[in-house]
Parts: structure tokens; sequence; C-alpha cells
């Protein structure tokens, strides 16, 4: 099995494992880094940008190379399970279970939209103590100062965002760098989660974290934009948010996502939020929209499935694509070289 294909192979089963079993229940390699990054704040914490830097440095670096080694591993035991020595790099059985493995695990979609609809159950049974208290396993706003609607709109945004940092993020770094890719923009997003905040103790410590989350977000987000235009029952409208009203969001990335599913599920999104007790006016995203309402919350859920399908088609598509590009460049450079 080639290269490319043996990746798309791996991230469609890691893919389904998400979609039919959801996060690992043990052990879970992103907990397990998270408490590792914990460890490693407690001793290196400086109220500065460099300190933070390094820090950052130091965590993501340490993913990629443990997930470089493990492709290695895999490499080394496809290599000894051929029988002819003849299988290429990253072509065997167990490059695609390892791609699978580490797809399943840094996925997550299932827990994502499972989140979202038990607080839309909630609500829908008029709820609204358990919709809050079920409501900080999705997004960091105070529950307590919002009402249903309020709540409604909460999970609305968290689940547009996070389809692109969840799934389609690591999908796109997946295609772009294999097994290292996902474990690192995983870690990058991870990261940012821990102290990319402005709260004062990260406000100069997370710098670096929060940044390098923006820059290796930009083309998840962008393609999660894209495909909820495409998906959505309102592609003009996502379209029409996405180009007005995404640029006034404070976030380079979650702006063009939000802004995307507002247009097309043609609601209302942004405004007034409150994290920790500090209260933040955002601008109104595709104001034309109505108001979010609760049973917003299964079509946002839909959406963001659908989305995510479209994801892995696009991306193992792109790097079935890119490989065979790569093969064609190999043999007339090699043709050209046979007859210098």
């Amino acid at each position: 099995m080639r290269a490319p294909r043996a990746h798309a192979c791996g991230a469609a089963l890691g893919f389904l494992g998400d979609l039919l079993l959801g996060d690992p229940r043990r052990g879970h390699p992103v907990a397990a880094f998270g408490r590792a990054a914990g460890a490693a704040e407690r001793r290196l914490w400086r109220d500065r940008r460099d300190s933070g830097a390094a820090y950052t440095a130091l965590c993501v670096a340490g993913a990629v190379a443990a997930a470089t080694a493990l492709s290695r591993a895999a490499r080394a035991a496809d290599h000894r399970t051929n029988s002819t020595g003849t299988v290429a790099v990253g072509h065997g059985p167990a490059s695609v279970a390892l791609t699978a493995g580490v797809t399943w695990t840094v996925l997550g979609g299932a827990g994502l939209v499972r989140e979202a609809r038990a607080v839309g159950a909630a609500l829908e049974a008029g709820e609204l103590a358990a919709a809050r208290r079920r409501l900080p396993h999705l997004c960091g706003r105070d529950p307590q100062a919002l009402d249903a609607d309020g709540i409604a709109r909460a999970v609305v945004e968290s689940v547009a965002e996070n389809t692109s940092d969840a799934v389609v993020g690591a999908l796109v770094w997946g295609a772009l760098a294999g097994v290292p890719g996902m474990a690192g923009f995983r870690a990058v997003n991870t990261l940012d989660a821990m102290v990319g905040h402005r709260s004062p103790r990260h406000l100069r410590f997370g710098w670096a974290s929060a940044r390098l989350d923006d820059v290796a977000g930009w083309p998840g987000a962008r393609l999660t934009a894209v495909l909820a235009a495409l998906a959505g029952p309102d592609p003009r409208g996502a379209l029409r948010a996405w180009r007005t009203d995404a640029h006034r969001h404070p976030s380079p990335n979650a702006g063009p996502v939000e802004a995307a599913f507002a247009g097309a599920l043609g609601v209302r999104l942004g405004g007034t939020l409150s994290y920790g007790g500090r209260t933040e006016h955002r601008p109104v995203l595709n104001s034309p929209g109505r108001a979010v309402e609760t049973g917003d919350i299964a079509r946002a859920a839909h959406l963001s499935r659908r989305v995510g399908v479209l994801a892995l088609a696009v991306t193992a598509a792109g790097r079935l694509a890119a490989g065979a590009a790569y093969s064609q460049y190999s043999r007339v450079r090699g043709r050209r070289k046979g007859t210098s």
C-alpha cells in the first residue's frame, strides 16, 4: 500500500473510531500530555514572554518527537513483516494502524456533538440548572450568567469553533505532515487551552502558545468555513457573513468559522459574554439572522458532523493527489537522469 493511501486509510479508520467510540476512556494521550505540560508549567513559569516561548517550544517539540519516533518504529515494523524487504516507507499495516490510532486520539468530534446534544436535551426538557452544569464541558463561559437562549448561543459558538479545533485542523495537519503533524497540532491546541487565555498569570507567559495556535489553526479554520458554507442550508448566507463579519471577531480563526456557521444556520452569534467574571462585548456575526434558539443546537451539531466528513474526504483526496504528483515527478526526473 502506497504511503498516501496508507495515510488516507488510517485517517478514515481513526475518524470512524472517533465516530463510533468517542474519546478513549482510559489512558488518553492528550490528557497525559496535558498533565506533563502542567508539570512543566509549574517548573518553568515566569511572568515573561520568553519563558512562555521556551515552554511552548519544549512541549510541542516533545510531542512531535514522540510521534516521529512512533512513525519510524511503525515503518521499521512494516519492513520487517514484508518477506521481500521492499516495502516503501510508511506503506504497511503498522503505519496504517498508527495513523488510525493517532487520528482517533486527536479527534474530538464525537465528544463535541455528544456534549452539545446533552445541553440541548436539558434545555428542551426545561432543566436550566442541568444545562448550566453541562455547559463547562464545552466552553469556559460563566453558565450562571446565561439564560436558556444564552446557553444555546454559547453551545452553537462552541460547536462551530471546536469543529475547526477538534476535527478539521487535525485532519489538515495530518494530510500535511502525517502523524507528527497531527500530534503537533493537538499539542499546540492543548497548550492554548491551558495557558493561552488572558488571565493575569498567563497574559505574558501564554502569549507564544496563543500566537502559535493562531498560526497552526489558520488553514483548518478556513477549510472549516468553506465546508460549512458548502454543507449548510444557506451557502450564500455563510459566505456573506464570513466576508462581512469574520474580521471583526477578536480571534483570527474563530471569526471565519463562527461567522460561516452563523450565516449557514441563519442565526446571530457574538455579542456580550462572560468568562470567569470578566465581561466581553464581541461584535455580532450575521446581524440579519435571528436569535439562537434551543433547536439550533441540534442543527449546529448536524452541520458539524457533515463538515467533519467532508474534511476527511478533502484532506484524504489532497494527500492522495500530492502523492500521485510526487510519484509522477520522480518518474519524470528518473527518466531524464537515465537519458542524460
